[in-house]
């Protein structure tokens, strides 16, 4: 279940450091690549773009590659470095370079792993076979304490009403492709993708060792439920309703709800924690669709749904028929034609299992405590523009606004990196054991760690993500805004650029990722990163009026023939994106006036400052996509597609239009009575 909302990819980078000013030239822009055979005012992105998207046809390997990607092969060459010279230092058994190398080292046996082939999950799948009918709530237990989440998802995460403890949450799950409409929509897009789902079932079950008729029943099984469970599944839009999601249920509700159930065993056994006195349910209706099917189906059917269960979980760790099965749909899924180079998988593996172990080490390296400083100065110039705006906004009464700006004030902020590290010791790595048995080792010791926190306080100064990532979030919980050190780099950041370029790259990052904590999800939580209402009606109401407008500006944008954006779904992300911009913005006049810099009249490289900032946020967002990767992020993604937070983004910008002479008979004009704008 994943309730945190974890902001965009966005790459953040330092701003300048003291002492660069606006007249030296661009570092993170390459104003060569500025495309003036389109007018700003038509398509800003491809007037940004357009020459660097035609000098980077994407390769086989990528369904989209971008200035993201750049960054990212930047961070995972270093990750590489780190790696590879631990294992050549010959570290001692048990030891974390140790482990880690041996991680690495497993992940690029091919050889090995092509001979062991299935033999590493027989075992268990013969388990899975022979259990008898009696012996089947003792085979669900086995399944969600060990190896998957079959008909629903539990787990503990901080209460939404009381962000300092935890609570445990029972949340609807099960379905293998992850949003319903694969399974329930009837178009071609639909279509196409449930067939090469089946296609994998009986592909990966054939590669496990059943013959192409079990497969053919396992995989008409497991549509069935899947199918079934997807029927009562929530939409994209409801899964952004949190208040929604809070129903709290006694122990003796939940057990009189979902009675097929042995929820006394069901905590003790697979959590190993005492039966907790409340649950929260997230979605009602689908977990009482997983209880009714639990007490409906045969054992053969039950049993084909948990065999792919398993096997999917297990297929990234084992032979190469199974990856390259699981690469021929992703073909489908995203229209990427090559999979990533082996040592990038291996690399990712090795990350997922000790990411904050090479963390710690890729901080030592790359992350000079310069960076963190400026970065600090950077958010609090950010924090204090927002607190202007909020102060200014003409549709909140003053009520709200204290209390807004009472959360702005209370923003925990995280840069680079952990203040204490995750402690592997524990975690057991043997040479011997197969990459698998290894993998799902590592997955047990993740899983006990964290029910290890229950019954505890809530521990906030954990991260999550490792510092080498190039992401950003915000966390609505811990009313947390947090930037690892791998995104603190060109073009988001760039000790040699302009003040102009790094606000429009690293301080919209920062202004995005708070204005998270007031968007249509952040707004629901407190200062204290409590679910609380903090709003008076009418101020609710004016939002949403906001809100909805946002929603149809991108709704209208056909994304490809017959295919439009999803406004409901980003919303989020909208209105962060255009609140990053506003703030970042502000926060950069403000710099420039305290160094006297009169941006009026300054140039650099020939663009007016203004110019540059927006040139950047721009810039940010080049890539080059296929058609199939643009209809699974409209689907999946709550985030829009790259061009869209450019073009549709900024038509509610006037100082943009400003910055650009943009008036009316310009696609990207807006008269001033449609634009939104809401932080």
């Amino acid at each position: 279940m994943n309730l945190k909302k974890i902001a965009l990819l966005m790459a953040v980078t330092a701003t300048t450091a003291a002492g660069v000013s606006a007249e030296e030239h661009l570092k993170s822009l390459d104003a060569s690549q500025i495309d003036n055979s389109i007018a700003p005012g038509a398509d800003f992105y491809h007037h940004v773009n357009k020459k660097w998207q035609l000098a980077n046809p994407l390769t086989a390997e990528h369904a989209r590659y971008g200035k993201f990607n750049i960054l990212s092969d930047t961070s995972e060459a270093r990750v590489k470095e780190i790696v590879l010279n631990l294992g050549a230092a010959n570290p001692a058994p048990g030891t974390v370079a140790f482990k880690v190398a041996t991680i690495y080292n497993q992940a690029m046996d091919s050889t090995r792993r092509n001979a062991e082939g299935a033999a590493p999950i027989q075992a268990d799948l013969k388990k899975i076979e022979t259990t008898p009918h009696e012996g089947m709530e003792d085979l669900f237990l086995w399944m969600h304490a060990n190896y998957a989440s079959p008909f629903f998802n539990a787990g503990i995460q901080e209460d939404l009403a009381n962000s300092k403890e935890y609570a445990m949450y029972v949340s609807g799950g099960g379905i293998g492709l992850g949003d319903r409409d694969y399974y329930l929509l009837n178009d071609a897009r639909n279509k196409e993708v449930r067939e090469a789902y089946k296609k994998l079932i009986v592909k990966q079950m054939m590669n496990a060792g059943f013959k192409k008729k079990e497969a053919q029943r396992i995989m008409n099984n497991v549509m069935k439920i899947e199918t079934a469970i997807a029927e009562d599944t929530w939409t994209r839009e409801e899964s952004r309703n949190i208040p929604a999601m809070y129903n709290p249920r006694t122990f003796a509700q939940l057990k009189e709800m979902y009675p097929a159930i042995n929820w006394d065993r069901f905590f003790v056994e697979t959590m190993e924690i005492p039966s907790p006195e409340q649950v929260i349910v997230t979605e009602i209706n689908t977990v009482k669709k997983a209880n009714d099917l639990m007490a409906t189906l045969s054992d053969r059917e039950i049993k084909d749904y948990y065999l792919w269960k398993y096997v999917a979980q297990a297929a990234g760790k084992l032979s190469d028929n199974f990856t390259d099965a699981a690469f021929e749909f992703n073909k489908v899924m995203s229209g990427v034609q090559q999979q990533r180079p082996r040592w990038k998988r291996a690399l990712g593996a090795t990350e997922g299992a000790m990411g904050e172990a090479v963390g710690q080490l890729y901080v030592e390296k790359y992350f000079p405590q310069s960076s963190k400083d400026y970065m600090i100065g950077l958010v609090e110039n950010l924090r204090t523009a927002l607190g202007k705006h909020i102060l200014h906004l003409p549709w909140m009464s003053d009520d709200t606004k204290l209390n807004a700006l009472r959360k702005l004030n209370a923003f925990t902020v995280k840069i680079g990196y952990p203040d204490k590290w995750k402690d592997y010791s524990t975690m057991e790595i043997d040479p011997k054991l197969s990459y698998y048995e290894n993998m799902h080792n590592v997955s047990m010791w993740h899983q006990k760690e964290h029910l290890k926190k229950w019954g505890k306080p809530v521990d906030r100064t954990e991260w999550h993500m490792t510092p080498q990532t190039v992401n950003a979030y915000y966390n609505p919980m811990a009313n947390e805004i947090v930037f690892p050190a791998a995104i603190l780099q060109a073009p988001f950041f760039d000790p040699e650029s302009s003040d102009a370029e790094n606000y429009g790259g690293i301080g919209v990052v920062i202004g995005h990722e708070m204005t998270h904590g007031f968007d249509d999800q952040g707004r629901n939580f407190d200062a204290e990163g409590n679910m609380a209402n903090w709003w008076t009606a009418e101020d609710a109401e004016a939002f949403g009026k906001l809100a909805n407008g946002l929603v149809e500006q991108f709704n209208a944008v056909e994304v490809l023939p017959g295919l439009n954006a999803n406004g409901s779904y980003t919303l989020g992300e909208n209105i962060a994106d255009q609140g990053g911009l506003r703030v970042a913005m502000t926060a950069f006049l403000d710099s420039q006036k305290k160094k006297g810099v009169d941006v009026t009249t300054t140039t650099i490289d020939g663009f007016t400052p203004a110019q540059v900032f927006y040139m950047n946020y721009a810039n940010l967002w080049g890539q080059n996509i296929r058609e199939a990767e643009m209809r699974s992020l409209t689907t999946g993604d709550v985030h829009s597609l790259g061009e869209n937070r450019v073009n549709v983004t900024l038509r509610n910008i006037a100082p943009f239009f400003e910055a650009f002479s943009i008036k009316e008979g310009d696609a990207l004009y807006r008269p001033e009575a449609e634009r939104v704008i809401i932080w």
